[in-house]
């Protein structure tokens, strides 16, 4: 079939400065088993193209689900107008853009294909994973559900660029809400994020299989705690809640397009302009921060981003510092700034735009006993449960499923609807210790939502539990 398309792109792309065609294909099953009960099973199929044209220095895209010839005349033409329209108008002269010019592969790392096991196999496990999770009464929901989605995506060029990459992803998912009276207490394996790459023994590298009596125990043990206490404090972060952090503080407000004033009228602007690069003291000297979408098992891993630019490993902030942003090659043209592989598209019918792809925090020196016994008195906060950040992506407040006080140095009282509120500007300055490889996990999230119209778009992120001082905690009272 990519012959074919090839050679059906190759006889209708116009003679234009630059033209591209982008193919994907998705398909995705969906599994659940919730309060005992199979529901329905979901299956999906994705597939079109996108053909990109630059011409007279407008660019232009239209995207087609017939992907006969004529059908990709038709987009192929509508891009080239959609490019003239814009010649003169645009926010660069995209003819002055050197777009990548490299072939390549990229497949996703795989043991255990999810094909390789049959459908009631899969359906039983979560069966088993369902009953262990109703261990008590007071538990009135619960779900054990696996989502698995294979993606081939084929960029090619008018020129001769070709860049094929198969992905196969994974989310498994467990969920125990226990209630009693008007109190209710949901805990969950991590909230969808150990979402990776890669088969099924993703459940043995995660502890899937042995998650479910946990959880459900830890439901019981909030719905029966008491409330987060107010007051300015030091605060443990679990990786699970770190890669919301990360994500919302760090990540957004680092995209390039987002600095330069394209995601305004939707997602907001940044606190982070321009002149902030090589010289703006993000946060500590212990806050190191990577883009690296070369991690074989990590969700968003790739070998090229949507416009056919290799992946590379690149610091964004190092000790402290602000070095480098998340943008494309439009972007760093538009710019004048350094950026990374990151043009990403959800699908055959978006456009790439500037994302997070794995968005790490380079794990310290500190193991968890030692960050807990530095804390006089503070809380331990896992999983997150709710975000709120302002336009700017400055002012936060989250929510956390699980709390637990520190007190003199230990790990005492767990309590229910833990919060915390700051700023991004100076919270990553109070970063005070960082863990070592021992706490460091490998995590993401399949709802990183963007653009207009809207792309909900796969990231990854990995990160230790981290301590923070002087941070504002208040409870759900």
């Amino acid at each position: 079939m990519h012959e074919r398309l090839l050679a059906r792109f190759r006889a209708v792309a116009p003679a234009v400065d630059f033209c591209s065609l982008r193919f994907v294909h998705h398909h995705s099953e969906y599994l659940s088993v919730r309060q005992n009960i199979l529901q329905p099973v979901s299956t999906t199929d994705d597939v079109g193209a996108m053909i990109t044209v630059v011409d007279r220095g407008g660019m232009g895209y239209a995207a087609t689900s017939d992907l006969t010839e004529t059908g990709l005349r038709r987009a192929a033409a509508r891009a080239r107008a959609w490019a003239r329209y814009g010649a003169g108008r645009s926010v660069t002269d995209f003819s002055q853009i050197a777009f990548p010019r490299v072939d390549g592969t990229y497949r996703s790392t795989v043991v255990i294909p999810w094909g390789s096991i049959p459908l009631a196999d899969k359906i039983g496990l979560l069966r088993t994973a369902a009953e262990r999770l109703k261990s008590d009464e007071r538990i009135v929901d619960w779900e054990a559900s696996l989502w698995h989605t294979d993606s081939e995506v084929l960029y090619v060029t008018a020129d001769g660029v070709r860049v094929h990459q198969s992905f196969s992803f994974l989310v498994p998912m467990l969920s125990a809400t226990a209630n009693a009276g008007v109190e209710t207490q949901t805990r969950t394996f991590a909230g969808r994020g150990y979402c990776r790459q890669g088969g099924l023994e993703i459940l043995d590298h995660t502890g899937f299989h042995e998650a479910a009596p946990r959880i459900a125990a830890e439901a019981i043990q909030l719905l029966l705690a008491p409330n987060c206490p107010s007051g300015r404090m030091e605060v443990l972060l679990a990786p699970d809640q770190m890669i919301l952090q990360l994500h919302e503080s760090i990540g957004h407000p680092l995209e390039l397009d987002r600095i330069l004033g394209d995601e305004r009228n939707y997602a907001g602007t940044s606190f982070v302009t321009p002149e902030m690069f090589g010289t703006y003291r993000y946060g500590s000297d212990l806050l190191n921060v990577t883009f690296d979408p070369t991690l074989p098992a990590e969700f968003a891993s790739y070998g090229f981003d949507d416009e056919g630019l290799p992946a590379r490993r690149e610091y964004l902030i190092r000790h402290g510092i602000l070095l480098r942003g998340l943008g494309g090659v439009v972007s760093q043209a538009r710019s004048g700034l350094p950026g990374v592989a990151n043009a990403r598209a959800t699908s055959w019918n978006r456009p790439p735009i500037d994302r997070m792809a794995n968005l790490n925090l380079e794990p310290g020196e500190s193991s968890f006993p030692a960050m807990v016994a530095a804390v006089e008195r503070g809380i331990y906060m896992q999983t997150n449960v709710s975000w709120s950040i302002d336009d700017s992506r400055n002012k936060f407040q989250f929510g956390c499923e699980w709390g637990q006080l520190i007190e003199n140095g230990e790990l005492t009282t767990v309590v229910k609807n833990p919060n915390y509120r700051g700023i991004s500007a100076t919270f990553w300055r109070n970063l005070t210790m960082v863990g070592d490889r021992q706490t460091y996990e490998m995590l993401g999230s399949p709802y990183c939502g963007k653009g207009e119209p809207n792309q909900v778009i796969r990231v990854g992120h990995a990160a230790p539990a981290c301590l923070f001082t002087d941070v504002e905690v208040f409870g759900g009272e």
